[in-house]
């Protein structure tokens, strides 16, 4: 999908009404669980939670004028993405998820690198995500960041 939104609410609002539904409830489960100092944006075109510039003024290796990138969300044509780089950066951590995703799903893991994709709106497993979101603070996701992407 493509959503040119200069905001959260504005993507949002610019989804169909079961789209919207997931989306809200989604944004809210990430912002009562994700530690502070994470910000809620517009990155990449989806809902994305970042490491403001302020916090980590390097910001993003690809892109430096960018803040550093961390969970995002989206409505995509077939499907609700969910990417999570922690996953990506922290074996253990997918490890972890894909062990509590049957727990949690009536759905099979559908899941990429980094991207877990949610094909049926009603079976988005929003206490796995409220765990999930909880699970690195900022201070780890730099530090994980910096050891495994980051070019010295």
């Amino acid at each position: 999908m493509s959503n040119q939104a200069l905001t959260p609410d504005e993507y949002e609002n610019q989804l169909a009404d079961d789209r919207k539904v997931a989306i809200a409830h989604l944004r809210q489960t990430i912002i009562q669980n994700i530690p502070p100092g994470f910000e809620e944006t517009i990155s990449y075109g989806m809902i994305g939670y970042v490491v403001p510039k302020s916090i980590y003024p390097a910001g993003y290796h690809c892109k430096t004028d960018e803040p550093l990138p961390f969970l995002s969300i989206a409505s995509q044509k077939n499907f609700i993405a969910l990417y999570h780089m922690g996953m990506y950066a922290d074996e253990k951590l997918l490890q972890w998820f894909q062990n509590e995703y049957p727990k949690h799903a009536k759905s099979k893991l559908d899941m990429g690198k980094s991207c877990v994709r949610f094909k049926k709106m009603d079976d988005i497993p929003f206490s796995l995500i409220a765990e999930l979101a909880q699970k690195i603070t900022v201070a780890d996701w730099i530090s994980r960041y910096e050891s495994m992407f980051k070019k010295s």
